[in-house]
């Protein structure tokens, strides 16, 4: 093997982004944040700064998670579209103490031996049960930020840490909390749904079923129907949709429904009285079938990448609800239509829908990870650009590859801040 195949493979990619004048520049390894339910992967980094520049002045950092239910250049009066969900704040520069010390960890090191004196680390570490990074789709013709939960790490140079930052003097990063799927698959999900009719002397039977409880974006759901039909109603048609729930904790009757995947089918219809039918319906819900519905969750993103329907929202403690932003879920409905007289019989079946874990737990995928249903052939923008060695064999001084914190545009128009 030659020695430009050991420097790649040794190489560490790291996200960099500098203010406009250059003065103060930020070092994160990773833009994608890992909820493990008991705690949160650790935002840290390296913030290289310009003494001469700063003077007598600070550096702070903040991290800001907050929901964002309108456009702020509609801000009027000083109202604003915004609730912030949670806030931490710590003076990078000078480190006078107040600060907790905490151990550097091996990429601050790596780092601060790389670009000097000048360079000093930041940490900042997100309690559990703080919200999940969640876009609300927008409508066609939108433009600025979308609605939803998104988090933001800001570096800037001020007096104190209620100063207003300058553009010129300061760095906005947007970063991502979220969570994979759970190693174990629940209980299977199934129910039993009847229905009385007058003059009728027996009922009408639904028994539902799903394969599993945990499905990976891109996964087809199948849904096993059973119907006895022990009245004197005939079942005209069978329709089986999956619907996504967005709950607005901010708001006690906001709720988005969205049918992101349906089914309709007269096989073996009409069932009429005395008769069963048995059935396997399969569905598929995937975003690139949806991109046209208002309100539709997603999980967040950063830029106009491509990105996957809203993971399910796991609630650890459900009193800490109200702290989630946006509860999302999902269920499979399936309906049995009898006509205009005889109104219908529903069954619910709530599923969840999430990434899978990677098979390295110590790195974490930087964003989605669809499967080829799921991507829509795209290739995806967002890699990870950090593989952290777990060896303690040296390491060259010099192995970064520095990528700036930028994405690739995938369509024109309507750009925010990285």
């Amino acid at each position: 093997m030659d020695d430009g195949s050991i420097s790649r493979r040794q190489a560490t990619r790291v996200f960099k982004k500098s203010s406009l004048n250059g003065r103060i520049t930020v070092y994160l390894g990773k833009r994608d944040f890992v909820d493990h339910i008991t705690h949160v992967d650790p935002i840290d980094g390296v913030v290289l700064i310009d003494p001469d520049y700063v003077k007598q002045r600070k550096v702070f950092g903040h991290v800001l998670a907050a929901f964002r239910y309108g456009r702020e250049d509609l801000d009027v009066l000083g109202l604003t579209f915004r609730k912030d969900l949670y806030l931490a704040a710590e003076q990078i520069y000078p480190q006078d103490g107040t600060t907790p010390q905490r151990k550097t960890t091996r990429l601050q090191e790596r780092l601060i031996k790389k670009l000097g004196r000048n360079a000093f680390p930041f940490y900042f570490e997100l309690p559990p049960h703080c919200p999940a990074s969640v876009t609300l789709q927008p409508a066609p013709g939108d433009t600025g930020k979308p609605c939803g939960v998104d988090y933001e790490l800001k570096a800037f140079i001020g007096e104190t840490q209620d100063d207003k930052p300058h553009k010129r003097n300061s760095v906005r990063l947007a970063i991502r909390k979220i969570m994979y799927a759970p190693s174990k698959q629940g209980e299977q999900p199934s129910v039993e749904v009847s229905k009385e009719f007058m003059m009728s002397p027996n009922k009408l039977h639904l028994e539902a079923s799903l394969d599993k409880e945990l499905y990976h974006h891109g996964e087809t759901i199948s849904v096993n129907v059973h119907i006895a039909n022990n009245s004197n109603r005939t079942v005209k048609k069978i329709k089986v949709s999956v619907r996504q729930f967005a709950d607005i904790c901010l708001f006690s009757t906001a709720q988005y429904k969205c049918t992101v995947a349906e089914a309709e089918s007269d096989e073996g219809c009409p069932i009429g009285p005395g008769f069963t039918l048995s059935k396997v319906f399969t569905l598929t819900p995937l975003l690139a079938n949806n991109k046209d519905k208002w309100g539709l969750a997603l999980d967040g993103q950063l830029k106009h990448e491509d990105t996957n329907l809203a993971s399910s929202t796991l609630v650890a403690d459900p009193s800490q609800r109200e702290n989630l932003g946006i509860v999302v879920q999902y269920k499979v409905k399936v309906k049995l239509c009898l006509g205009a007289l005889g109104g219908d019989l529903v069954a619910e079946l709530p599923f969840i829908l999430m990434h899978p874990k990677p098979e390295d737990d110590s790195v974490p995928s930087s964003g989605p990870n669809p499967s080829a249903g799921e991507a829509s052939g795209d290739v995806p923008v967002d890699t990870n650009l950090i593989q952290l060695d777990t060896d303690c064999s040296p390491q060259p001084d010099d192995d970064f590859i520095f990528e700036d914190f930028a994405r690739l545009r995938l369509k024109a128009g309507g750009e925010t801040d990285a």
